[in-house]
């Protein structure tokens, strides 16, 4: 069981954009959740064009051209992909 109570309301995407370290989620209620991007190897990997090919739902965010799907619930949660390597650990 889950500590973490999430209203689903409040949730909901309403802009996303990826700087070059951070993805960058606006919810709702105007929280802003802000993840590193090494979190994500596919969106680190993705060109700024396709970065910038994002598509909202109700409970998430996917970037098209890279086939990538994020959801909010996993992000306040600090899920990260398998894969994810922490940038100390890259430069090694």
């Amino acid at each position: 069981m889950s500590t973490l109570e999430i209203d689903e309301d409040l949730i909901e995407p309403v802009a996303a954009h990826c700087t070059d370290d951070e993805l960058v989620v606006t919810l709702a209620d105007g929280v802003r959740l802000v993840t590193p991007l090494w979190w994500y190897p596919r969106l680190m990997q993705a060109s700024e064009q396709e970065r910038n090919q994002i598509e909202l739902s109700p409970y998430g965010v996917h970037w098209p051209a890279i086939d990538e799907d994020l959801s909010v619930e996993g992000m306040l949660k600090g899920r990260k992909s398998p894969e994810a390597v922490p940038p100390a650990q890259a430069a090694e």
